[in-house]
């Protein structure tokens, strides 16, 4: 006859890695695989569990945030991609089915709570502001569904409205962007203030 399953003090809501449950036991595996059975805890993939909670409208699906948080553990990322490239207002219009994270720890894509992740280490910086999403959406311009050419025609249309920073933005091209995106923003960047 199995033990009976403890009761712990789990959140509703959050999400958890099954290294969380060693505090309890000394096999977190096991202990989050009978949880799971039991119905307490929902398993999302890649060693993360969900204690289930529900509002009015039903089940309430964990965010990509919380996801990614306990996924990445204490690394750093930054959710981008067309979301983020669409908001800036430089003619992306894409859409797409994955949700791209630039982080410190993995790369590959992974399906977490049947969402879908693609994953890549790559340098970004600690609070990103619009120009670098600039300079992202500007490297990524054929994943946007976007010509470089139209982005930066609309930037310059944007800098010469204070929309951007130009400062920033030639900071942030500097360190983040590559040779051919640097060369397309030299002229806008270097250019007098109207």
């Amino acid at each position: 006859m199995p033990r009976p399953l403890p009761v712990l003090p789990l959140d509703a809501g959050r999400v958890y890695r099954t290294a969380e449950f060693g505090r309890w036991t000394r096999n977190p595996t096991r202990l989050a695989a009978r949880l799971a059975e039991r119905g307490t805890l929902r398993r999302l993939g890649h060693g993360l569990y969900l204690r289930p909670h529900s509002s009015h409208f039903g089940a309430v699906p964990p965010s990509d945030e919380a996801l990614l948080r306990a996924f990445l553990g204490d690394a750093p990322f930054v959710v981008t991609g067309p979301p983020a490239w669409n908001a800036l207002g430089l003619g992306a219009t894409a859409v797409h089915a994955d949700t791209l994270v630039y982080n410190t720890k993995r790369s590959g894509t992974f399906v977490l709570g049947g969402r879908t992740f693609r994953l890549r280490r790559v340098a970004f910086p600690e609070r990103p502001p619009a120009e670098w999403f600039v300079v992202d959406l500007l490297e990524h311009a054929n994943a946007a569904g976007v010509s470089r050419v139209d982005v930066v025609e609309a930037l310059d249309r944007a800098l010469a409205a204070g929309r951007f920073d130009a400062e920033r933005l030639r900071a942030l091209a500097g360190r983040y962007a590559g040779k051919v995106v640097r060369a397309m923003l030299e002229p806008l960047l270097s250019a007098p203030a109207p």
